[in-house]
């Protein structure tokens, strides 16, 4: 079983909304966030950074934060801590294990990797399922 603590997720503001943005519109069965939180929070921060109603599809309900700015980041921020402390969620549970990336990166997202990468030259401390830190 995974779990992500909402105060001390143990990664950057923006890796954290992209990522319970991305568990809240995937099909996880075991993700402890009733459908109707996940629908909330999805809907939230995508008001945030669009004008237009959020996509029905599922394929297309993806968070785009590239035209965010620092405010936008912590709206979304605070929008989905709060509706998970309404819902008296304050750890995020799942039990799935990492998979492989389905596609390589499209041209349209190189301008944000490149800007990662600036960010964390070394590349990111990302745990891994087993407990452990990545090399």
């Amino acid at each position: 079983m995974q779990s992500l603590d909402l105060n001390d997720p143990g990664m950057p503001d923006l890796q954290f909304v992209l990522f319970v943005s991305a568990l809240c519109t995937s099909d996880l069965d075991s993700l402890n966030i009733p459908p109707v939180v996940r629908q909330a929070i999805f809907d939230r921060c995508w008001a945030f950074v669009n004008t237009d109603p959020p996509p029905t599809l599922r394929q297309e309900r993806v968070l785009d934060l590239r035209y965010g700015d620092e405010l936008t980041l912590e709206a979304c921020l605070e929008a989905i801590r709060s509706i998970l402390r309404e819902a008296g969620i304050r750890t995020i549970t799942w039990d799935h294990p990492p998979s492989e990336p389905t596609q390589s990166s499209t041209p349209a997202a190189q301008p944000l990797i490149d800007r990662l990468q600036q960010l964390y030259p070394e590349g990111p401390d990302i745990v891994d399922p087993a407990g452990g830190h990545a090399d």
